[in-house]
């Protein structure tokens, strides 16, 4: 495997806590990289040293498969945490990268949306089951599916804040409205403390008078929650779920592996915050 490496940029030293920090990525758009920021920022935390559980909230387990998790190794899957036929420690899955575990998803998830709907609490079902967690990770970061309905419903209520992937494309800016106009309504009515941890530009092409038109759109209308790292168009992240490996195993000297891993730094600094 390849090692990967403690940069100044991207290993902060956070404060002691009993609670991890849960961010759920999203965005309703497809294709957008929900996936991928997931993997190689959950495996960048990794490197230096924070303890991350990915969870895979979408049926097409795209997050499980990137990191190399086999069907045959699914056997426990969010579909049974949200549907409380299962367990967190039954379900958890050690990746192979050091400090990093995910609980898969498999084709089942996809049933989930309509059997939540006669399910009590059905909004918090994911909220509920990884409650008693909290000491075992610093970071919980949930891969959304490209939808704003119940499981995506499950991981805002269950977060704290929600980073989203924003494709540098037209009317990039539209898509996300609708989005957040979601987290004000689960904040409003089932999460007060959720938040907008940060929007990440991805499949940014320098080349490109768009990209760079649509980056000063977002910049613009979102500020400082925009940030300053980008991720690039790049071959080798393309290639890398293929393989079963996050880019930064992958091909580490890649432009992507490197925007990842500052991107991580980006994010361990903005979560310096005092202990809860």
């Amino acid at each position: 495997m390849t090692a990967l490496p403690t940069s100044p940029a991207t290993s902060p030293e956070l404060p002691v806590s009993t609670k991890p920090r849960v961010i759920a990525i999203s965005n309703q758009k497809g294709g957008v990289g929900k996936t991928t920021t997931t993997v190689n920022l959950a495996t960048a935390m990794a490197a230096v040293k924070k303890r991350v559980l990915v969870i895979d909230l979408d049926p097409q387990g795209n997050a499980s498969t990137s990191l190399g998790i086999d069907q045959k190794h699914r056997p426990v899957t969010t579909y049974h945490l949200l549907t409380g036929t299962g367990s967190v420690a039954d379900a958890i899955v050690p990746t192979g990268i050091p400090n990093l575990s995910i609980i898969p998803a498999g084709v089942d998830l996809a049933a989930a949306e309509l059997e939540l709907v006669d399910l009590d609490n059905r909004q918090a079902r994911l909220k509920e089951a990884i409650a008693n967690q909290y000491d075992n990770w610093d970071f919980v970061l949930i891969d959304c599916p490209p939808s704003l309905g119940l499981l995506t419903l499950n991981a805002l209520v269950a977060a704290d804040a929600v980073m989203v992937p924003l494709q540098a494309e037209f009317l990039a800016l539209e898509g996300i409205s609708q989005l957040v106009r979601t987290i004000e309504r689960v904040r409003k009515s089932f999460n007060p403390g959720l938040e907008l941890q940060g929007i990440v530009l991805t499949m940014v092409d320098k080349r490109n008078n768009l990209s760079e038109a649509v980056e000063s759109d977002v910049r613009s209308y979102f500020g400082a929650k925009v940030y300053t790292t980008t991720i690039p168009r790049n071959v080798r992240i393309s290639e890398a779920p293929s393989h079963g490996k996050p880019v930064l195993i992958y091909d580490l000297h890649s432009k992507g592996s490197r925007a990842y891993l500052d991107l991580a730094g980006e994010v361990l600094k903005r979560e310096q915050r005092p202990a809860a």
